[in-house]
């Protein structure tokens, strides 16, 4: 991805992003550009209107924030296939509000029974600049059997998967308009399902001759507002509902194309490895800040590391080292930069699957974060960069919120990984298969490295925030983006919380993103800092690229929060500016 250029812009704006009272900027120039949806009864955000407008229509049939889930999740893998889809998987935080409690879900896959270290060694060494879209990086996909999972865990029982599923399936098979960033996004992540397309066609006389995911008419990814079926997905979603994830996707003709497509081009997986796949129900994870939890999906995903980050930036406050609701903008960014590499040095380490709860329990440690944090931080130069990571690319994910008119609510997060995943679409299927085991590493020493049965370092990351003392929900947050995920729900937190921000304008405000998700990696600086903040940031000794830009600004990710009021139990929600997508609230 190409990013601007370190040079000073002469477009910069001159006025920081802060957000502050204490802030004097009379040419405060990123002011939110919608206000925040405000509504009593029900709310969702997502990437997509007319997702939102799927699950606003299931709360208002009576459905709970769970089957709004379900219904969103199957047209968003309609509506932005280059980003989720059944080619995927998902994880979710669950808060019921009768009990006050946060459940979760982890609807991730595994490799194959059959995958071989030695095996993804050679396919790498082999084809090294394919190794990320290759059959040896494609995992179970999960996300059928945590939808149906999920919905028999905490739907309201009044809606079948059938009936939640058949928006999509519509969507699907009439046709809908493409969003302008969604179709952006769609026609960048191309190449791989032009590549994989044309071996098919080698390898079976019969493929069609049509390139997935392009127009008949034009042979061309959809432009905006252009009209798109995809028939071959109604099917599969009419499968899924009617059956069931074993009877209606694993164990019948989207599973038998998944093996036959993967095996044909040189991959293991087996409909034995789909059959054999379950979602595990793993005990969330938080820490506490400024008398708030911030929850996380422990391992195998990444959320350690945003928690980390966040009671690494508690015990500053707590020390009076920084105080980032009143502090200079470069302040702020240099603490949170700081704290969020120390999450990502812990996290690369050790997160993997199978971390024992004793390790998990370390990790998390209060005393332990805190004497790290007060030790290696330093107000006036950064230090925490300390290892090499190594580069990824930006994440093809969707995440969306809902709370229900009990108070219900669910944070979920859908994703293919990179775009399209591998680009490896099963025939007959009208979906890619997801390439998280991009994610594995390659050092058969690392806890994280490639084995059977598997699931790998992932970078899902739904988010809650609970009040202290009992738990009462607060707000549902998430920032989809590959490694930006964990850095997202450290910013929005502190804006939430620290700054007092509505969920619209701690959403708009500017971000940083560590792109690679290392304690070493570049800082990405979004677009409209001053040129005193980067200036500062620089001469503390931060690795940034500033006036990140455009397209460029995908770094960044996407967010989604709704926040409710404790006194009135209003719903102030918003939706990213940064994508197509809207809040509604009823």
């Amino acid at each position: 991805m190409k990013m601007a250029e370190c040079s000073a812009s002469s477009s910069r704006n001159k006025a920081d992003s802060s957000g502050d009272a204490t802030s004097n900027n009379s040419d405060y120039v990123f002011r939110s550009r919608r206000s925040p949806v405000v509504c009593s009864n029900g709310c969702v955000a997502s990437s997509q209107p007319l997702a939102s407008s799927i699950g606003i229509d299931v709360l208002r049939r009576g459905g709970n924030a769970c089957d709004a889930s379900i219904a969103m999740a199957g047209a968003l893998a309609v509506l932005e296939p280059c980003s989720t889809g059944l080619g995927g998987d998902m994880f979710a935080l669950y808060y019921e509000a009768a009990t006050s409690k946060v459940y979760c879900i982890n609807g991730s896959g595994r490799t194959s029974n059959k995958l071989t270290l030695e095996q993804v060694l050679r396919n790498q060494q082999q084809s090294p600049d394919r190794f990320s879209i290759s059959p040896f990086c494609v995992t179970v996909p999960g996300a059928a059997m945590g939808w149906e999972d999920l919905l028999r865990k905490h739907g309201s029982g009044d809606f079948t998967l059938e009936t939640l599923l058949d928006p999509a399936v519509q969507l699907a098979e009439n046709g809908f308009p493409v969003a302008p960033v969604t179709a952006s996004h769609w026609a960048g992540c191309m190449e791989p399902i032009h590549y994989w397309h044309s071996q098919m066609i080698q390898l079976q006389n019969n493929a069609n001759p049509t390139v997935p995911f392009t127009l008949p008419e034009t042979g061309m990814p959809p432009q905006a507002g252009q009209i798109f079926r995809n028939p071959d997905l109604a099917k599969v979603l009419r499968s899924l509902g009617k059956y069931g994830a074993v009877e209606g996707f694993y164990n019948d003709f989207p599973g038998q194309a998944i093996v036959e497509t993967l095996q044909a081009l040189g991959g293991v997986m087996d409909i034995d490895d789909l059959v054999s796949h379950t979602s595990t129900f793993p005990d969330p994870i938080n820490v506490s800040y400024r008398g708030m939890k911030l929850w996380q999906v422990p391992p195998n995903t990444q959320g350690v590391a945003g928690l980390i980050a966040l009671k690494g930036l508690d015990a500053l406050e707590k020390t009076e080292k920084i105080d980032v609701s009143s502090c200079r903008p470069s302040q702020r960014y240099h603490a949170l930069i700081e704290m969020m590499r120390l999450g990502f040095h812990d996290a690369r380490a050790h997160v993997a699957d199978g971390v024992l709860s004793n390790e998990l329990e370390w990790l998390l440690n209060e005393t332990r974060i805190s004497q790290r944090a007060i030790h290696l931080y330093d107000p006036t130069c950064a230090t925490m960069h300390m290892y090499n990571g190594y580069c990824d690319s930006p994440s093809g994910t969707v995440s969306f919120n809902i709370i229900d008119s009990h108070g219900n609510a669910i944070s979920f997060v859908n994703s293919n990984y990179l775009g399209f995943g591998t680009g490896i679409v099963p025939i007959g299927c009208g979906f890619s298969l997801q390439n998280r085991g991009y994610g594995f590493s390659l050092d058969g020493s690392h806890p994280n490295a490639f084995a059977p049965h598997k699931r790998p370092y992932h970078t899902i990351l739904p988010g809650l925030l609970t009040y202290e003392d009992n738990d009462e929900l607060f707000a549902t947050i998430s920032n989809m983006g590959g490694f930006m995920q964990p850095q997202g729900h450290l910013q929005l937190t502190v804006n939430l919380i620290a700054r007092g921000l509505d969920p619209q304008t701690a959403i708009d405000e500017l971000r940083f993103c560590i792109a690679d998700g290392t304690c070493e990696g570049k800082a990405l600086l979004e677009v409209g800092l001053s040129n005193d903040t980067i200036s500062e940031l620089i001469s503390m000794g931060h690795n940034v690229t500033p006036d990140v830009t455009g397209p460029d600004r995908i770094a960044f990710g996407n967010a989604q929060v709704i926040k409710r009021d404790r006194v009135t139990g209003v719903l102030w929600a918003g939706s990213d500016g940064r994508c197509d997508g809207c809040a509604m609230g009823y």
